[in-house]
Parts: structure tokens; C-alpha cells; sequence
């Protein structure tokens, strides 16, 4: 579970392991403002190298281009809802594409969730936040969200396996390691997973160039304003919170078994 308010206490502690991986991130968010719309406005000398300033950046994504990936609704195409749309259930995640205990819940959960949503036993809503960004320092998860929505634009089948993807074992990374969200490169390289999105051109132009960054800017916002969601993952369903009470909060269901118990469990309320 990743506590929105008390991870940044630790964040002194780990502040010596990751003064590498924010280097790399910096120059990450340089190469991704190189261009932004194709309009190369200055050149600055910089030591070690050449800076090119440019009208917009990734970490000024407000200022740019709002646009909404296929498949969304709401104020901004904030809303996130996959499954049909006569199920009369909703179950809502609230995640963080970094958080670890998101990872752990996915990789217990996630196939059974897909499965939910095809049969129709409930739709989901996906809140994604991006407060790790800040805790841990970097800019994975925001990188992560851009993603995100570029694989929302190809398919809600495609979101959800590329998701469940970046969720992995095999790719997700460790809390305390390398930001590896933060490189484009590796979000393609987890895409290449998902059958929808390998080698697809436009998704990669989409990764690259942060289409969805100020779409992503606001899908984060829309989680903050969440205020009875104190930690990630959060799981609810028809609004009852899903798991085992703590005092940090509610920790989500960790096994198939209990998540299952718990949902149905719910859907007698």
C-alpha cells in the first residue's frame, strides 16, 4: 500500500540512491522537449552540451494542447470506464502507476478483474494518480499516465492488457530503483507486449511527443480531489471500500480468493 501522506517522509533516506536515476531523468525530460508542436524557439549553451528551449515542456504540461484520448468522457476526458455500459455495477481503482502495492494487487487481481468486465459483473472506473512522482522524486508515474492514455486512444482492450503490463513482475520497477518509467524507450518496450500496441506507429508517436500529457496532467488532478482516498491501491465497489481494515486505512484484497469474497460480499449490499 502506498500512503499518499507519509511516503515523503522517507523520502531523505532514499534521496542518496536516487540522485543518479534523477539525472537520467532530467535529460529524459529534456529529449522529450526538444519538440513540442515543431516549434524550436531558442538555442541555449549549456556546459557539457547544447539545451534547446522550446514553447511548452513536459513539466509545464498545463500549457499545452489538451487532448482526450478515444474512449473517455467527463470534464476533460478525466473519466476513465471500461466494460459494458448497461452493467450495473461499478468497481473503481484508484492506482499509482508506480506504486508497488498497485503492482501486487494487479498481479493477484488483475486477470480476474478483466474477466469480471467481460462477463459484465461490473464496469470499472480507473483513477490514476501520479503523487509517487513527488515522493519518490521523477516523473514515471506522469510518464506512465501519458501512456496510458495513448493505449486508451487504440483500444479499452488494449488499456487495460498494457496496464496490466507496466503492472508486471517482469516490468514494473522496484520502488527503490531506477525511475524506468521515466524513459519512453521502455514504455514501448513494455507495449510491444500487448499485440494492440506492438510496433503500432502512432502510439509510439503519441509516448514520445506526451500527447496525453496535459490529459494526464488532469486525470491526476480528478485523484486528488478523491479526499476519503488516503492510499493506493484503493478498490471499491458501489462506493463499499474492498479488503482488510488497518490502521494505515483499507489494504486490498491479496489473494483471488478474497477478492472474489469481497466482492461478492458487496454486491449483496
Amino acid at each position: 500500500m502506498s500512503n499518499r501522506n507519509n511516503q515523503a517522509n522517507k523520502q531523505a533516506a532514499r534521496e542518496r540512491l536516487r540522485a543518479e536515476r534523477e539525472r537520467q531523468a532530467k535529460k529524459d525530460r529534456l529529449r522529450r522537449q526538444l519538440i513540442v508542436g515543431g516549434a524550436i524557439v531558442g538555442v541555449l549553451a549549456v556546459a557539457g552540451g547544447i539545451a534547446v528551449a522550446v514553447a511548452g515542456s513536459g513539466d509545464n504540461a498545463a500549457e499545452g494542447p489538451l487532448v482526450k484520448p478515444a474512449n473517455t468522457s467527463g470534464t476533460d476526458g478525466t473519466t476513465i470506464t471500461v466494460g459494458k455500459k448497461d452493467a450495473k455495477n461499478t468497481l473503481e481503482l484508484f492506482e499509482d502507476p508506480r506504486c508497488p502495492g498497485c503492482a501486487a494487487f494487479e498481479q493477484t487481481a488483475g486477470a480476474t478483474i478483466e474477466k469480471d468486465i467481460k462477463d459484465g459483473k461490473y464496469k470499472a472506473s480507473y483513477h490514476l494518480g501520479t503523487f509517487l512522482d513527488n515522493n519518490l522524486q521523477g516523473t514515471g508515474s506522469k510518464n506512465a499516465l501519458n501512456a496510458l492514455g495513448a493505449s486508451l486512444n487504440v483500444s479499452p482492450d488494449a488499456f487495460l492488457k498494457y496496464k496490466y503490463a507496466l503492472y508486471s513482475k517482469e516490468f514494473h520497477p522496484d520502488e527503490t530503483g531506477p525511475d524506468k518509467f521515466a524513459d519512453d524507450s521502455y514504455l514501448i518496450k513494455v507495449a510491444d507486449t500487448v499485440p494492440a500496441l506492438k510496433g503500432n506507429a502512432a502510439f509510439q508517436k503519441a509516448v514520445k511527443s506526451g500527447t496525453y500529457d496535459r490529459w494526464a496532467l488532469g486525470v491526476s488532478k480528478a485523484f486528488d480531489s478523491v479526499k476519503d482516498v488516503k492510499a493506493t491501491p484503493t478498490i471499491k465497489l458501489n462506493g463499499t471500500v474492498l479488503g482488510t481494515k488497518t490502521p494505515q486505512g483499507t489494504s486490498a484484497p491479496s489473494s483471488v480468493a478474497a477478492f472474489n469474497s469481497a466482492v461478492d460480499k458487496a454486491l449483496k449490499k
